[in-house]
């Protein structure tokens, strides 16, 4: 029913107050995607137009967009990128939606952020093959740039920091709220179907939730790949340097095969699965997580309910 509130002519109606949703499961240890809003559309749009700029590689040819479909889940649809000269990188490339949320960056964690994976990024001589030098000098060419970085970053203007800062500004908003399941946690019960909620339940009852929990659903910790048998030796591939995770950078033996956990969000829309792109199918990737991360072998249903509840975490993507 709806109730008109009459207001004199001479005083103008306050403005509504925002609608702040009611979070009616607190003891979920799961939190709803929160709505952001840029600080700086301004930097926001510079980002946007380097994440998409080629000239951040060695040969003019890739870009940040090249392995992060932003049409799709965010990742890169094929097992192994394309990297410089071609030639496949050893790694799937992760979702960069929802990325802000991760405690680190990289499979094996080895940025603490994302401005610093950038950077990084673009120096790999398998990913973007470039040198910071070189595309410094390609962007100060262009006086678009040149005139944004003036007016964006006084007395700074364009170096690797300033770069890699507006791209971060823009995958700051590169995330994906509303998904049917944080319609659920903010309490719109009829926003998931019953298999879903089953789902949900044998989620945490079998024990994903340890490590797949937060706003995220995982990407705030490490875990080893293999706990309850040895996945890569089953896996039917040579064992390769990527393979090794954490380790690659600590050189500790406790960081064999150890990865970030990957956040679940959109994961219906991020084949191939894992850190090799070795699984192809959702169905698939959550038989192999239930017996090499917590020693169970699924029944069908639910295998059914949990890809159901899984599905549930597809949110609107970003413009």
């Amino acid at each position: 029913m709806l109730t008109w509130i009459m207001w004199p002519l001479e005083t103008p109606a306050p403005p509504a107050p925002p609608v702040v949703p009611t979070i009616e499961r607190p003891g979920e240890p799961v939190q709803p995607l929160p709505h952001t809003t840029p600080d700086n559309p301004r930097k926001v749009a510079l980002g946007r137009r380097l994440f998409n700029e080629p000239r951040l590689s060695g040969d003019d040819t890739l870009s940040c967009a090249s392995c992060h479909d932003l049409k799709g889940g965010g990742a890169d649809p094929r097992p192994q990128s394309a990297g410089f000269g071609g030639k496949a990188v050893p790694l799937n490339a992760p979702t960069v939606f929802n990325s802000r949320f991760n405690h680190r960056q990289y499979w094996d964690a080895r940025a603490g952020n994302l401005a610093g994976q950038t950077i990084s990024t673009v120096m790999n001589p398998e990913v973007m093959g470039a040198s910071w030098p070189a595309v410094i000098g390609k962007l100060e060419d262009d006086a678009g740039y040149r005139r944004e970085f003036a007016a964006l970053y006084p007395g700074e203007g364009i170096d690797a920091t300033t770069v890699a800062d507006a791209i971060a500004a823009y995958e700051d908003t590169l995330t994906t709220p509303d998904s049917p399941f944080d319609r659920w946690l903010r309490g719109e019960t009829g926003a998931l179907t019953e298999e879903a909620r089953r789902g949900y339940r044998r989620f945490k009852e079998l024990g994903c939730i340890a490590c797949h929990q937060g706003v995220n659903l995982g990407g705030n910790m490490m875990a080893g790949l293999g706990v309850m048998g040895d996945f890569f030796a089953d896996r039917g591939r040579t064992p390769a340097e990527a393979d090794l995770g954490r380790f690659n950078v600590t050189k500790r033996a406790e960081d064999r095969h150890l990865f970030k956990v990957p956040g679940l969000r959109n994961v219906a829309r991020t084949a191939p699965y894992f850190h090799d792109g070795s699984v192809a199918t959702l169905e698939d990737a959550v038989d192999l997580m239930a017996r090499y991360q917590l020693g169970a072998t699924l029944a069908p249903g639910d295998r059914k309910s949990i890809v159901a509840f899984l599905k549930s975490l597809d949110g609107s993507l970003p413009e």
